[in-house]
């Protein structure tokens, strides 16, 4: 079975940097798109950034673009999520994602994405 599993949320200081990353078992999605949503207290999850397989296809949300960067490491079937000059208003459960067709293009939309980690909780503070 598929299984993404997040990890590396924590308590930071606006400001700060953080790094997550999202292990992925039960096939290999050197050929899947796969990106990152968050859910603040009270408020709907959103899309946060996104990348395919090895073409260098990225999205961004405009309030992310230029603080966050996702990578991947396809041999090891993971990716990561770079948060630099956190903010506030970047507190939210960050949820991995990937997608269930081979070769489908990067999304921003959540109904795109087939498979779910179990979200990594990030705090940061003023």
């Amino acid at each position: 079975q598929v299984q993404l599993v997040e990890s590396g949320g924590d308590l930071v200081q606006a400001g700060g940097s953080l790094r997550l990353s999202c292990a992925a078992s039960g096939r290999t999605f050197s050929n899947y798109a796969m990106g990152w949503f968050r859910q603040a207290p009270g408020k709907e999850r959103e899309f946060v950034a996104a990348r395919g397989w090895s073409d260098g296809s990225t999205y961004y949300a405009d309030s992310v673009k230029g603080r966050f960067t996702i990578s991947r490491d396809y041999a090891k079937n993971t990716v990561y999520l770079q948060m630099n000059s956190l903010k506030p208003e970047d507190t939210a459960v960050y949820y991995c994602a990937a997608m269930g067709s081979r070769w489908s293009p990067p999304s921003t939309r959540e109904a795109s994405y087939d498979y779910w980690g179990q979200g990594t909780q990030v705090t940061v503070s003023s």
